[in-house]
Order: structure tokens, then sequence, then C-alpha cells
């Protein structure tokens, strides 16, 4: 949360801020701060600003033999006046940024404090975390520093940055939160060895891969489609005036600095992608210029979709979106950070949905998820739209449809562009039925399942009112005894055992309960 504060607490000389990473629960009185060169790296572009300001018309005048007009007539000392200056004011409010930021972490919160003139106070409890990255922008890499930056439940933004802190220690400190948050018990002789927890590498995206899924997205078909318009309007141009054609051309430029734009963005957000599992939880790693190292601790994914463009399916290629509680409503980097797979076949689909859905819940999990990603009509026993509904859909009646798992529900959807949406049951939150007047003359109704905000939205589409109803009923249920016996917040920490099957009575009233409030 967010809040102005006051002058904010005093730092006790006897405990003064220290860099050193806290691996012992720090006291209410006992804070750290930041590297010093912290505000530098977060500030170059005003640096990089205040140069082109100043430079741009030195290195014109002197290009044109034009004499500087700071520098002529004796004014070279009011030149150097006014740039030292405003140097001192860039260092002192630098030396202002980095001393007014502190951070402590407790057994129960991390606390950062921060703001010159408005103070702010942020709080995260280490319980509600849910995910966390250690960010390094190609400024941090040269100083070998890096953000520590993670989520909480709910947030609405990033409950708590870091910037900018030795690689090392983000890295440690990183591993303490994560520590604390999973209730992981430390050796009590020796309280401030916490280490990072070891992983098991899942899979690696390879470079060429990168490569021909960047130049078989979207972008390449808008490209095709801007080359026959500039074609076209060069051709139409040359037999009116030549005027004509210089307009098609400038309007389009927009255009194809999005195409560059969707091709930089598909390659730097799958440069180098690797995935491994630890007890922290999926650890993700990517980035060209800018690199980045998520942490998703376990049971923190609301809801997957597993995707393939038309274009990808010349290579068997799909991309898997995830919904994580406080990434859906943050729009910075939002779709790489809710990226679980950039790119990848259907092995590796496998592969990343194992570690998000432990328990498939199904005997034959390759066919169910293969018949969801691939499949039409009742392939693994999805139960699919009517045949009326083809007057709704008429390419995708056929494989609209949906199938149940002891443990998720999974949607599938879409012809040309293949979509399956995994939903364990434990995150259903709430749901909706939705017919419109068509709908209702057909007979059939959508089921859309609410989960955390983000990408993945998942819908059951077109199903006869009376299996959506149905649906509706036995979700609703399934959801409240799956929540039971869900993860602890704590998931490293020691819990008693359940005891056996939820009594289905109460099962059944919670699945009306829902009904009611739906």
């Amino acid at each position: 949360m967010t809040e102005p504060l006051g002058p904010g607490p005093e730092v006790p000389a006897s405990s003064g801020p220290t860099r050193d990473v806290p691996l012992v629960p720090d006291h209410e009185d006992r804070w750290h701060r930041v590297h010093p060169i912290s505000p530098l790296v977060r500030g170059w572009l005003a640096l990089a600003a205040i140069a082109y300001f100043f430079g741009r018309d030195w290195f014109e005048s002197i290009f044109s033999g034009e004499p500087v007009w700071l520098l002529a007539e004796g004014r070279g000392f009011v030149a150097g006046a006014i740039l030292l200056g405003v140097l001192l004011l860039l260092v002192g409010g630098f030396l202002l940024s980095w001393w007014f930021t502190r951070y402590q972490v407790t057994r129960e919160h991390v606390r950062v404090n921060s703001g010159i003139v408005f103070r702010q106070h942020r709080q995260a409890r280490l319980d509600r975390v849910q995910a966390i990255d250690v960010i390094q922008p190609l400024l941090g890499r040269i100083f070998g520093l890096a953000e520590l930056k993670f989520e909480v439940a709910d947030a609405g933004e990033s409950a708590v940055r870091l910037a900018y802190l030795p690689l090392a220690s983000a890295q440690q400190l990183r591993a303490t939160i994560l520590a604390r948050a999973s209730g992981a018990e430390t050796d009590p002789e020796h309280p401030d060895e916490i280490h990072e927890a070891p992983e098991h590498p899942v899979l690696a995206i390879p470079a060429p891969r990168v490569v021909g899924a960047a130049l078989l997205s979207g972008s390449t078909a808008a490209l095709a489609i801007m080359v026959v318009v500039i074609g076209a309007g060069f051709a139409v141009g040359h037999a009116l005036d030549w005027s004509s054609s210089s307009v098609i051309l400038s309007a389009l430029v927009p255009g194809l600095i999005a195409v560059l734009a969707g091709y930089w963005s598909v390659f730097t957000t799958a440069y180098n992608f690797r995935a491994a599992v630890s007890p922290d939880g999926i650890r993700l790693r990517y980035g060209l210029l800018e690199t980045r190292a998520q942490t998703v601790p376990p049971g923190r994914v609301q809801a997957v979709a597993v995707t393939q463009p038309l274009l990808w399916r010349f290579k068997d290629w799909y991309r898997i979106k995830v919904n994580v509680a406080g990434y859906g409503v943050s729009a910075e980097n939002a779709g790489a950070r809710t990226t679980l797979l950039p790119v990848g076949s259907r092995e590796d689909v496998m592969q990343m949905l194992a570690l998000v859905l432990p328990d498939p819940g199904t005997e034959d999990p390759f066919g169910v998820f293969g018949a969801g990603l691939a499949g039409k009509d009742n392939d693994g026993g999805f139960v699919t739209s009517p045949r009326r509904a083809r007057w709704l859909s008429f390419f995708t009646w056929r494989r609209n449809g949906f199938a149940v798992t002891r443990t998720a529900l999974l949607a599938r959807s879409g012809r040309l562009w293949r979509s399956l949406a995994v939903v364990p049951h434990e995150r259903t939150q709430s749901m909706a039925l939705h017919q419109g007047p068509l709908a209702r003359r057909l007979r059939v109704a959508d089921l859309q399942l609410h989960t955390t905000m983000g990408p993945v939205r998942p819908v059951v589409y077109q199903m006869d009112i009376a299996t959506a109803r149905l649906l509706f009923d036995e979700q609703a249920a399934r959801a409240a005894a799956a929540r039971r016996h869900s993860l602890p917040e704590r998931w490293l920490e020691h819990r008693p055992e359940y005891p056996g099957q939820p009594d289905q009575q109460a099962v059944g009233l919670a699945g009306q309960e829902q009904d009611e409030q739906h």
C-alpha cells in the first residue's frame, strides 16, 4: 500500500543504516540503504536529456562555423556557471534521493521509505508475496546492480521496488524474502545462513526458434499488407502525381514503426529464455539488453492460457500466458511478465503445465491436454457446443468445449487462433453465465470464470443451456471443496494433515450458496 508520511522515523545512530543484506530479521529501528549509485542508474535519462538540450546547439554551431552563443563575447564564465549549477542540483537531488530511500525486512513484512518532498511508506506482508523479480537494465548490468521487485496480492501495482542493490545482494535478499514467505525453518544455531534454494533446469529456448517466432508472428502479416499497400500507392501515384504516393508513404511510417516494435517485443521477451523449478517456485530468466529473473512461488498462478497463432501451426509452436495476482493490473512489462512460455513445442507446453498443475487430475494428461491444444469434437472427453450453435460461430462450434479433471477445468476455443484456458478449481473466484438475444433463441450460453486480473479470461463458449447450468453448479461445488485443501500461504510451513474427504453436504451447500450469489 502507498500512503504519504511525514518526516519518517529517524534512524538511530547506534544502528546506522547499512547496505548489508538483512539475513537476520530487522528490528523496528534498523534500516538499510540501497547502493549510492542507484539514483544515477534511475536518472540517466534526465542527464541524457540535459546533455542533448545544451549540446545540440553547440554541435550545430561548431559544424556550421557559427560562434557558440554561450561562449561568444566572453560569456564562457556564465556558461560554465550554469552548467556547474545544473550538475550540482542533479548531484544534490541524487544524494538526497539515496539518503531518504531506506528499507527493512522483518519476519513478517518488507518496508520501504522513499521520497524527498513527498514521503512514501510501502509495506508488504511476506506471506502475500505472489512473485518476485530481479531486474538488470543495461546500465545496471554495467555497474553490477539489480532492482528487486515483488508483487503482493491485490496490491494494484508493485508493492515493493528496491532499486538498486548489488546483484549478489539482490539475489540473497530474494532468497531471504522467499524463505520467510514460505515459512521454511532456519537453523536456530545459524539464523543468518539463508542460501538460495537449488533449482532444476526445465527448458531453454534456442535463439533460432526465437527468430522464427518473430518472423512468423502477426507483425509479418502486417508488414506484408503494408508492402502491398505501399506498392499500390506508388503505382497509383506514378499514374497520377508523385505527391499522392509520398502522402501514402508518410501515412504508413507509424505502421512500420509498430511492426518493428512488434518484432522487437517478441525477440526481447523470448531471447535467452530459461525456465527452472525449485522449492521457491518457478524461475524464469530472459532478456537481451535488460535481463529479468522472475520467481513465481508455488500455487500463485491463478489461470493459464495456451495459444497458437495461425502462422505458428506450421512449426507446431505455442505460447503460454498466466494470471498472477498483482501482475495483470500493472502495465509495466505486463506482456513479458505474464508470459510463462514465449514460444515452445507441444512437449515444452506439457512440461510447463506440469509445473503449474503438478497433479493434472486425470490418468491420461497427454490425451486430455493434447485434445485441448489441437483436438475437436469430443476428443479427449471434451463436451462441445451443440450443432445449432454453428449459426453463432460457423468455424469454431466443433472446437469450442470444456473438460473437467479432478484438479482443473479446461476451456477450449478457436479454430484459426487456437486457445486452451486452464483454471485450477481452487482459483475459481466467481462465475457468470452470459446469454445474448440470439443465444437465448438457440438455447446456448457462455460460462465465464473469474480469477485475478490478467491476460487470461477463461470462457466456455456456447454450451447448451442445460449443460452450462449444470457446469455452473458443479464447478461452484468443486471450487469450494478445492479451496479447503489448497496450498497454504506459507507453502513450506509444517501443517497438520487434513482429514479425509470433505463433507459432501457441505460441498453441495457451498455450490448452492455460490449459485444464489450469481
